[in-house]
């Protein structure tokens, strides 16, 4: 096994276990109701839990240098665009705003190439170089300085490059 999806009631054994074997994590920073679609399944019992234990699995990943991707179970659509964003800047309370955004790109690049030849993509993910499957933002503000620009994509996101086509022009 290379990668363990969510653990948010992960405890400390399975923390030591988890680095020792250099399995990865790929998680989301749920906080509150706020962070789930109003259709998940989950009880409200189950999610107080995960949002209870969200803080002690960063905690854990931190402590013992674990391997951790962002993911988000609402990629991929523009109703929750704004809400995966917010997800997003959750990390900014274990990781610096640099750290967050290598982790949202070259960091779960990196997960991706784990996936070898049952790979979607045709292409070098994770860098801006010629040839690579690079997608670029460019914000309205520095987000090493200000991560919570991405809060806000109206507002904060000028330019957006999808497939090496300029998807989004507000410059």
């Amino acid at each position: 096994m290379r990668c363990i999806e969510h653990t948010h009631l992960m405890d400390e054994e399975t923390a030591r276990l988890m680095a020792d074997k250099e399995v990865w994590l790929s998680t989301q920073p749920f906080l509150s109701t706020k962070d789930i679609a109003p259709e998940a399944g989950p009880s409200a019992e189950r999610m107080q839990q995960v949002f209870a234990g969200t803080p002690r699995t960063y905690e854990l990943v931190r402590k013992h240098g674990i391997k951790a991707a962002w993911v988000s179970d609402v990629l991929f659509s523009p109703e929750v665009t704004r809400r995966q964003g917010i997800m997003l800047t959750h990390l900014s309370r274990w990781y610096t705003n640099a750290e967050t955004r290598r982790m949202a790109t070259s960091v779960n690049a990196e997960l991706l190439a784990l996936s070898n030849l049952r790979t979607p993509f045709p292409g070098k993910l994770g860098v801006i170089q010629e040839g690579a499957l690079a997608d670029i933002l460019v914000l309205n503000g520095n987000p090493l300085a200000d991560i919570r620009l991405i809060e806000d994509p109206e507002k904060n996101v000028a330019v957006v490059m999808k497939d090496g086509r300029l998807r989004k022009n507000a410059l």
